[in-house]
């Protein structure tokens, strides 16, 4: 719901699962140590409202959530996009969370905790990256079955590069489905392997 508004990144290093079109993968590993006032203090450089943290998976950090209530004291906006094999209940309700409901294409829908599903309330959204029509399938049915669209935003992202965004659309408006297509703006914009932007 927030695509488009320039917003801050914080992404996470770590990652306890490993879909198979992960465009993060830098993200397994690494990364740098740092304080959260510190991490506070880079994104007030960003002089942006709106933060994303992000991963890797963010809900395998402790410190994530008191990070996120951290910003949202301060007056940010804060969504938190995870793979929803953790419990999102850690969380401050204030914070938006974006739970990417992993496919049968991703290779880790055994790890989906459908919990969270229940979990979500107002401001939250969920999204289904999806590999080809088997996954649009899957996840329009579990979308119908749930009625999670009755509920949340819920947004179909085709997997950049595999899956034809005017295929999926078709599919959308081909079963009449209440979701919204979510494109990866920053890889039309700066290309598929820009990071940083």
């Amino acid at each position: 719901m927030f695509a488009g508004w320039p917003c801050g990144f914080v992404r996470t290093a770590g990652c306890d699962i490993r879909c198979v079109y992960c465009d993060e993968a830098h993200a397994f590993n690494g990364g740098e140590q740092i304080s959260l006032d510190d991490l506070e203090e880079q994104v007030a450089e960003l002089r942006v409202g709106l933060v994303e943290i992000t991963g890797g998976e963010p809900l395998a950090q402790p410190a994530t959530p008191e990070f996120a209530a951290r910003l949202l004291d301060r007056g940010y906006t804060v969504l938190i996009e995870t793979g929803g094999h953790h419990d999102v209940s850690v969380l401050d309700p204030r914070c938006h969370v974006i739970l990417d409901v992993k496919t049968p294409g991703s290779g880790m829908a055994e790890h989906a905790d459908f919990e969270n599903l229940g979990r979500l309330g107002e401001g939250d959204e969920l999204k289904f990256v999806l590999t080809g029509r088997s996954d649009y399938e899957w996840a329009r049915d579990l979308v119908r079955t749930r009625a999670v669209h009755e509920k949340l935003p819920v947004h179909f992202s085709p997997v950049h590069g595999q899956l034809d965004p005017a295929d999926l659309a078709g599919w959308i408006l081909e079963d009449e489905l209440r979701v919204r297509l979510n494109l990866q703006l920053h890889k039309y914009i700066w290309g598929p392997d820009a990071r940083g932007v």
